[in-house]
């Protein structure tokens, strides 16, 4: 690989979905890194077909140099197609294709062949019908990066949201957000606000868990006996962090403008400000990889797919972090 060139890998996601289309839109600009798309070919001239776009295809070639993405191209790397396919209908026994991709971007990653993997988007449900096991991309690079524990992380203008829980029912939080947990996440997203972000000294602003975080024990005790001393102790280890906030408050200007990222207890209780305020132009950022890996913040559109009026902000969004990122983590000045 170039040493100057950084080179992402984005997987197209669902083939049913809006994700092979929202990636054609990349040859509409020139990129000052080279952007592999992984799909089969056929499905990403069928939508230029659909679509009228006129693009060149480029076959990637791992033992070239890198270059920077020309407009009017799109570089890509053949998965296979295990079927047919049509915009807008799921086939289960295309699932494992999408496995496939994900497995060749963590590979590709977990060797250094990638500086940064984007996800497009998937469909869950048909994983699962399928019978594979799959929650997630955030679970699936864990897993395959053999961590213990990985962060998920929504990104906007002026706005990071970090979850200490991802996708569990609100009746198991209070006996999931242990001081281990929170101990463990809070030190994954102050080292990576230091080494994807590079920022120095991040400000790290802690949501309760309770309604006003408690209200000194009368609406719940975690705060008292859990984040409380938490937050303590990662203060002595010199770790910038502030709450516990109440949830209700924190999202105002005077904090969000300090704050470098805002650590809440649950999926929808920061969530649903952030996708307000910059839904379409949010990343999501999977924090605690060895490896960068940035997502869309949608999902397949399927009623959208083959229209042309599929958005593509937020995969430019994920790609533009996946690239600052890179750069921050290597060192790297793009030419």
């Amino acid at each position: 690989m170039s040493e100057n060139i950084l080179r992402i890998v984005i997987s197209s996601g669902e083939s049913a979905g809006i994700g092979p289309e929202i990636c054609l839109a990349i040859a509409e600009r020139s990129w000052p890194c080279q952007l592999v798309v992984l799909a089969d070919i056929a499905i990403l001239k069928k939508y230029a077909r659909l679509l009228n776009r006129n693009i060149a295809f480029k076959e990637y070639d791992p033992d070239a140099p890198a270059e920077p993405s020309a407009a009017g191209t799109i570089t890509w790397r053949q998965i296979p197609l295990l079927t047919s396919f049509a915009p807008g209908k799921l086939r289960v026994e295309n699932s494992p294709y999408v496995i496939n991709m994900l497995t060749e971007a963590a590979r590709g990653c977990m060797s250094g062949e990638y500086h940064a993997v984007v996800t497009g988007p998937v469909h869950k449900g048909i994983i699962a019908d399928s019978g594979l096991h799959f929650t997630g991309h955030t679970e699936f690079f864990r897993d395959y990066a053999k961590v213990k524990e990985v962060v998920m992380m929504l990104a906007t203008k002026g706005l990071r949201v970090t979850l200490a829980t991802t996708h569990i029912p609100l009746c198991e939080l209070s006996k999931t957000i242990t001081a281990s947990l929170l101990r463990r996440i809070i030190t994954i997203i102050d080292h990576d606000l230091k080494a994807q972000f590079g920022i120095e000294k991040p400000r790290i602003y802690v949501c309760g868990l309770n309604p006003h975080a408690g209200e000194g024990g009368h609406l719940g005790m975690e705060e008292i006996n859990t984040i409380i001393p938490v937050l303590k102790d990662m203060k002595k280890k010199g770790v910038n962090v502030i709450g516990p906030m109440a949830a209700d408050t924190v999202f105002q200007p005077k904090y969000m403008k300090d704050a470098d990222t805002i650590l809440t207890m649950y999926h929808d209780q920061g969530l649903p400000v952030l996708k307000y305020i910059g839904f379409g132009k949010a990343v999501n950022v999977t924090l605690g990889l060895p490896f960068i890996r940035t997502s869309v913040d949608h999902g397949t559109a399927l009623d959208l797919a083959g229209k042309g009026v599929a958005d593509h902000g937020s995969l430019f969004t994920a790609i533009n972090y996946a690239i600052d990122m890179a750069k921050a983590k290597n060192g790297q000045k793009q030419p």
